[in-house]
């Protein structure tokens, strides 16, 4: 499926009962992407036609949100994903510098997974290797929670494959595709890349330049209070920019999900801990 001969996919791996998000990210992203940086584009849906400004849309068709990722994966040529969500809205510009660097890294010298975001659940050990001021760290997988999530992360394909059960949903998948991951403890590097709901760094940097920033939007079907600096941000925008900043406050205001209905009541307890740690966070 790839258009051309870069070994990196940045999949946006979407659900189409999230629709209402689609042009929340189109707008984010576009904002503060180079897409000189080289990978190739996919937005991936169930079923859903959509038109994101420079993405590729693929479908998986529909089934559980493992089973969706396997079959897009299975249908992806390049070696490394880069995974996002379309609730993660970029708030700061990316250095494709750093993109490019780390590509050819994680080429050279197989990595298997990179995560790329800043979060108090991760404990990392510094390494002597430098992208751009940001120091590529190792994981201490025995100290740190959520060695599986689902945040922006650079992946090889065959090792997030393997990391994808028949049927697990993906609360499911953090949780048990954690353990196992203990259980191998591979190698798992860090770099703070991208700020996540607005984290610190983690790392010993070394005047890291051009340091990115994204906020998850979404948390339970709903908007959250992340959402509220970009409905501000795009109600000084363009007419539709504006407009869709008015369907995004009636949302947020109504505590309306995605679809337009009423938040539902019940909330599992791995729902319960990450609404913690995701607040700790922001």
């Amino acid at each position: 499926m790839s258009t051309h001969k870069n070994n990196v996919a940045l999949l946006v791996h979407a659900c189409d009962s999230y629709e209402f998000l689609y042009k929340g990210f189109d707008y984010t992203f576009s904002e503060n992407w180079d897409f000189k940086t080289p990978c190739n584009y996919y937005f991936a849906t169930e079923v859903k036609e959509v038109e994101v400004n420079g993405f590729i849309n693929i479908k998986s068709g529909a089934g559980e949100w493992a089973d969706r990722l396997v079959t897009l994966l299975s249908n992806i040529d390049e070696k490394y994903i880069l995974y996002f969500q379309e609730d993660m809205w970029l708030s700061k510009p990316i250095n494709p510098k750093f993109f490019t660097v780390l590509f050819e890294q994680a080429v050279e010298n197989d990595w298997q997974q990179v995560k790329l975001h800043s979060s108090s659940v991760y404990k990392t050990k510094g390494t002597t290797n430098f992208i751009e001021g940001f120091n590529i760290a190792e994981i201490d997988n025995e100290a740190s929670l959520f060695l599986m999530s689902h945040q922006i992360t650079l992946w090889e394909k065959d090792f997030l494959l393997a990391q994808l059960y028949k049927k697990e949903h993906p609360w499911r998948n953090e949780r048990k595709g954690t353990k196992r991951l203990k259980r191998l403890n591979p190698l798992i590097l860090h770099a703070d890349y991208f700020a996540e709901n607005g984290a610190e760094e983690n790392n010993k940097n070394n005047n890291p330049s051009e340091r990115s920033e994204y906020y998850a939007v979404s948390f339970n079907s709903t908007l959250n209070h992340n959402a509220v600096r970009f409905i501000e941000l795009l109600k000084s925008g363009s007419q539709p920019q504006k407009d869709y900043a008015e369907e995004l406050q009636k949302h947020y205001d109504n505590d309306l999900t995605h679809n337009g209905k009423e938040r539902p009541k019940k909330e599992d307890l791995f729902k319960k801990l990450k609404t913690y740690l995701w607040k700790k966070n922001s």
